[in-house]
C-alpha cells in the first residue's frame, strides 16, 4: 500500500483540544512534536495531574485563544533548536489530517520566536506519510 504524501508544512486539527487548525512544520530532524503554549499550568484533579495551558493556533494573530486541559502524560527534557535542554510538560491527544487521526505525544512550550505555531516531528508522522520536502499543504482538506 502506498503512503500518502504530505509537504513540509501542513494544516492539522488537535480535536481532542478543540484546536479546529494549525499550521505546522513537519520536521524529521525533531524526534518529538511541540506546540506553542503559554500560561502552562500543572492541576492536580481526582489523583491525576492535569496541564491547563492557552494556545494561539494562528501565526500572527495573538487575539484567538484556545484554552485546553489535558492529562499529563510526562515531563521530558528537550534540547531545542538553540541548543538548550528544557524540561517540558508532555501530554497525549489526537492529531487528525488527511482523512486519518491517530494519538501524538506533544510538549508544550513557548514557541513565540519560532515561524510555525506546531512542530509535527518524525515520531508523529513515521510510517504514516512520505514527505516531501518541496512541496506545502498538499492535504487540502483544511487549507483555510
Amino acid at each position: 500500500m502506498q503512503k500518502p504524501m504530505i509537504g513540509w508544512r501542513e494544516w492539522i486539527q488537535l480535536p481532542e483540544l478543540e484546536i479546529p487548525r494549525v499550521k505546522v512544520k513537519v520536521d524529521t530532524g525533531a524526534r518529538s512534536s511541540s506546540l506553542h503554549a503559554f500560561d502552562v499550568e500543572l492541576l492536580r484533579r481526582k489523583r491525576r495531574t492535569m496541564v491547563h495551558f492557552l494556545v494561539h493556533p494562528l501565526q500572527e494573530d495573538n487575539h484567538t485563544t484556545v484554552e485546553c486541559l489535558a492529562e499529563l502524560a510526562d515531563e521530558r527534557w528537550v534540547r531545542s533548536s538553540n541548543g538548550k535542554r528544557e524540561l517540558r510538560p508532555t501530554i497525549r491527544t489526537s492529531v487528525s489530517f488527511g482523512g486519518d487521526a491517530w494519538p501524538i505525544d506533544l510538549t508544550l512550550t513557548s514557541r513565540d520566536l519560532m515561524g510555525f505555531r506546531m512542530l509535527l516531528g518524525r515520531e508523529a508522522v513515521r510510517r504514516r506519510f512520505v514527505i516531501n520536502p518541496g512541496r506545502s499543504f498538499l492535504m487540502k482538506a483544511l487549507k483555510p
